[in-house]
């Protein structure tokens, strides 16, 4: 019979466990100052109070009032959480001692423990922060040895047992009692949980954490391989019969896409002419917006008759505008695995990868990492990505795509400013397309009020790439 998992009551930290802790076994909770200890311990007794359980909260260092301060800033209610303060204070000989005094013996001290324990017989217990306790023993070892002695006893009454801990301050002496551990990270960009050690499969990975006036949310990473749905390949096209020429169809259901250029040369429209004839087959895409507010992007949609207002009201057209440094890289990917699952969307955009980067609140391994999970995922389940990614030419040399990003492109189409004959002009290109051939010619790209145009292969255009264009062979 396998032992029963008690919900942590915290959003998407359930799913990371496997259905949660497993009942009557001992945990270690470490992480760095500010990472969310004290209060995931406090959400865990919540939620066992929620399950008319009995909760105790064992503090060495904080007040109650500091608790319970911390604990309304973000909704956990403690009325009926009980607490034991074990930090080194003396009370008057005339009160009840619910404290640990600085003169007791060893055997005192673990006694009042195990006294209010027994009195309370409480279902949930944590202990924070374990190592705090350590000086309050004469030597490391006796430390270990009532630390061991206390997660026994606690077990053995039925008791699923939390220690917290700071990370710098766990040693082989808790690793004795954790039959399971969590690990925290904060930075100065992103909150992270990981799960290295369980009684039950956790999911791996670098989990991204929330916390804030609505509570504790945590974002189990993504896995792509657990994911997928029946779709059957074929080629999406654009509307535009040149740009289906280009592509050999148009783009493959269920493939990644980059679109690139510099600044201004309409990369956001020509990825949004896939989502238009989208519609117009009934299908839902869904833009996620790190560069450009969602009143810009539909005026000036509108304006090139893109019928964005349209799509939007239909429900075929989804337009996320994503603030800067709110969401951490995990928490991006949930979000878009909500819309894929819940609205079965067939076309996701990210518009643009810079923004991306500079917007979510990770490390550049993380960022590159996440995008890649994210975009394997997209693919498993059918969904045709595009993302949209500026170089830094104008006019000169062109670097197609940045770091991580090229291997993950089914589909390469560039798209670039040129100086020809004293006229600025656009052109349009595929660099890559996997899945079939595809047109090697230049094609004249421009944006009208009638939307996208494309002209005829432009035969005579040479040496875009490297920034020196020439038509005819001469150098203009």
């Amino acid at each position: 019979m396998s032992a029963e998992q008690l919900s942590t009551g915290i959003r998407g930290l359930d799913t990371v466990l496997n259905g949660g802790l497993t009942a009557e076994r001992s945990y270690v909770l470490r992480g760095d100052a500010g990472a969310g200890k004290t209060l995931i311990g406090l959400r865990f007794l919540e939620a066992g109070v929620e399950r008319d359980e009995t909760s105790l909260f064992v503090h060495c260092s904080q007040t109650l009032d500091e608790l319970r301060e911390k604990a309304d800033s973000v909704g956990i209610d403690t009325e009926d959480i009980s607490f034991l303060d074990a930090r080194a204070e003396t009370q008057p000989v005339d009160e009840p001692r619910e404290t640990f005094a600085t003169n007791v013996s060893d055997a005192e001290l673990v006694g009042r423990i195990a006294e209010r324990i027994s009195s309370l017989d409480p279902d949930r217990v944590v202990v924070d922060p374990v190592t705090r306790l350590r000086h309050r023993f004469s030597n490391s070892e006796r430390y270990r040895e009532e630390v061991v002695g206390l997660a026994r006893h606690l077990k053995e009454r039925g008791a699923t047992v939390v220690f917290a801990c700071r990370t710098d301050r766990y040693d082989e002496e808790l690793s004795f009692v954790d039959d399971g551990r969590l690990e925290l990270r904060r930075n100065e960009r992103a909150r992270t949980l990981t799960v290295p050690k369980a009684p039950k499969n956790a999911r791996e990975g670098s989990h991204g954490m929330r916390i804030s006036d609505d509570g504790i949310a945590v974002f189990p990473a993504l896995d792509p391989e657990v994911h997928e749905r029946d779709f059957q390949p074929e080629s999406l096209s654009s509307g535009i019969p040149q740009v289906d020429q280009l592509l050999n169809g148009g783009i493959e259901r269920g493939t990644t896409t980059v679109i690139s250029g510099a600044t201004g040369v309409g990369k956001t429209t020509f990825g949004t002419q896939f989502m238009k004839e989208a519609a117009g087959r009934g299908e839902r895409s869904v833009i996620y917006m790190f560069e450009e507010s969602i009143e810009t992007f539909r005026e000036r949609s509108e304006s090139i008759n893109v019928p964005v207002k349209q799509m939007v009201e239909s429900d075929s057209l989804q337009l996320v505008e994503i603030e800067p440094v709110k969401r951490s890289s995990v928490e991006f990917a949930n979000m878009v695995r909500r819309e894929v699952e819940a609205h079965e969307t067939d076309i996701v955009m990210i518009d643009g990868i810079e923004g991306y980067n500079v917007s979510i609140r990770d490390d550049r391994l993380n960022l590159v990492e996440t995008m890649q999970a994210l975009c394997r995922y997209l693919k498993n389940m059918g969904v045709t990505v595009i993302l949209i990614t500026e170089h830094d030419s104008m006019t000169g040399q062109v670097k197609a795509t940045g770091e991580g990003i090229s291997y993950l492109a089914d589909n390469i189409i560039i798209l670039q400013h040129l100086e020809l004959e004293g006229e600025l002009r656009k052109a349009i290109g595929v660099l890559k397309k996997r899945t079939s051939d595809y047109e090697r010619f230049l094609r004249k790209f421009s944006i009208t009020e009638n939307g996208i145009k494309v002209g005829k292969p432009m035969n005579n255009l040479r040496g875009m790439l490297t920034g020196m264009p020439q038509i005819g062979g001469e150098s203009e």
